[in-house]
């Protein structure tokens, strides 16, 4: 039986965890797809933001200007790419002025620092702006990271400090007996004194196993454009549009990798699953961003995708106890700027939900750190090839376009919280992300999964289970 456990392991769940870990308990993250941070997380803009833009009063507002501060020194226990470039909301048109103003103001009620800037102080900062724009917000605390590694890197601190990650396991019911909640997934049994809900998505179908609820989760699909390493400079910041009551707009954006990111669209879906892309809304992102950025070269596109964001109808995070059972506790619909907000959020459920109800008992042998991450491109960052030089499997290049060798990929599958698919490989290493987009390496990579954990290539899966690459062998 577990003291805890956690279902859903996003970037929220997995920061919980984390925190959890630091006490003498016996917790669990449950997760429906066969790796962390396979939904939500994996698929947005990877922006810390700086807090100005939730409504005051919020608890939107509330843990992003609490979470934002707190990012420089997780990212560093975690050795994940962060990077405070700050960003700039601009106004193109005259009648725009007074909304950037206003912000400006409900910057000052959140407690974030922002300076107002003329056309000439944005165009200096970020010359490839559109040139008619009148005035920018700039928000020096904003940043950018990788948010699937950093959701990786919790787990895997997490799991070092003696968590239990259970993958593959959906949850179809949870019952109460003797006063312990009873989980079933559509594999096992498990019994826990106090359940989180981090199921992103499906955080109300959760929650209505319980009680009826009065919430729901509406998912909002936002569709991307990403660049490849087009030359440096085409922006140095976050660009952003004003934000409307759709969200934040459209954005123009570097990344932790020296790529760009544009988008999301933002559109309400049915379906929690639907992460397909078309080509109208495509083309509605490619339009408002060449309203912000007319030089963004879209000849340069390697790909697109789309995430879900999980929306709630009360238009705000929900983090509470469940109306009739407190050992029940629901984190639900952390949309933006769930994120930055999540260390924050992390905290709060720990310290202010979790220890009413039982003792917690802090371990003296806790260790918030991760085994560093070497990689081929953080050498060449830092032209320092020592590493690379003294590790003979960091000399063999796996990806080309990425950069990726044969002893970073060893080095993730053996790590606590190793991939087990192609997207698992990829998406803690880069390799496939670049313009080939797996062309070259996939191959490669199918057959090291295969050899690592001595099964055929054709029980490889690209993604999660049922999505193998390989049907059936056309000769011995």
């Amino acid at each position: 039986m577990f003291d805890i456990v956690i279902i859903g392991a996003g970037i929220t769940g997995t920061l919980i965890a984390r925190e959890l870990s630091k006490y003498h308990l016996k917790v669990g993250v449950i997760e429906k797809c066969n790796d962390v941070g396979n939904a939500t997380t994996n698929a947005n803009s990877a922006i810390i933001h700086s807090g100005y833009d939730p409504v005051p009063g919020t608890l939107k507002a509330k843990f992003n200007v609490l979470g934002n501060p707190m990012y420089d020194q997780l990212t560093k226990e975690l050795n994940v790419p962060f990077y405070r470039l700050g960003s700039l909301t601009v106004a193109i048109y005259d009648e725009q002025i007074p909304l950037l103003k206003d912000l400006a103001k409900r910057s000052k009620v959140n407690g974030v620092p922002v300076q107002l800037l003329n056309s000439e102080e944005v165009l200096a900062l970020e010359p490839n702006i559109n040139p008619n724009v009148k005035m920018a917000l700039f928000a020096p605390t904003c940043g950018i990271i990788d948010p699937f590694n950093l959701t990786v890197r919790a787990m895997e601190n997490a799991i070092d400090n003696g968590v239990t990650l259970l993958l593959s396991e959906e949850v179809i019911n949870i019952s109460k007996e003797n006063d312990i909640h009873i989980i079933r997934t559509k594999k096992n049994r498990y019994e826990a004194k106090i359940v989180i809900n981090c199921a992103g998505n499906y955080a109300d179908n959760i929650a209505s196993m319980i009680e009826p609820i009065d919430w729901s989760i509406t998912p909002r699909k936002g569709e991307y454009y990403v660049l490849d390493h087009y030359k440096a400079g085409l922006v140095n910041r976050t660009i952003f549009p004003l934000p409307s009551e759709k969200g934040k707009g459209i954005l123009v954006s570097v990344t932790t990798s020296g790529n760009y990111i544009v988008g999301p669209s933002s559109e309400p879906v049915p379906d929690k699953d639907d992460v397909s892309t078309d080509a109208l809304t495509l083309k509605n992102v490619k339009e408002q961003a060449l309203d912000l950025v007319p030089s963004v070269p879209f000849n340069q596109v390697i790909r697109t995708f789309s995430g879900l964001r999980p929306s709630c109808s009360r238009h705000d995070f929900i983090i509470e106890y469940a109306k009739t059972d407190k050992t029940f506790i629901n984190v639900a619909g952390i949309e933006s700027p769930g994120i930055a907000s999540s260390p924050a959020i992390a905290k709060y459920v720990v310290n202010e939900l979790v220890k009413p109800l039982m003792e917690l008992k802090e371990k003296e042998d806790f260790n918030p750190n991760v085994r560093k991450v070497e990689r081929l491109y953080y050498a060449e960052q830092n032209k320092d090839y020592s590493f690379i030089n003294s590790h003979e499997n960091y000399s063999e290049v796996i990806c080309s376009c990425e950069k990726v060798t044969l002893g970073e990929i060893m080095d993730q599958l053996n790590r606590s919280c190793p991939p087990h698919s192609v997207k698992g490989v990829k998406r803690r290493t880069r390799a496939g992300f670049g313009k080939c987009q797996g062309g070259f390496c996939q191959s490669k990579i199918v057959l090291l999964l295969a050899k690592h954990y001595g099964v055929s290539p054709l029980d490889i899966p690209l993604d999660d289970e049922g999505s193998n690459i390989l049907l059936e062998k056309v000769k011995d």
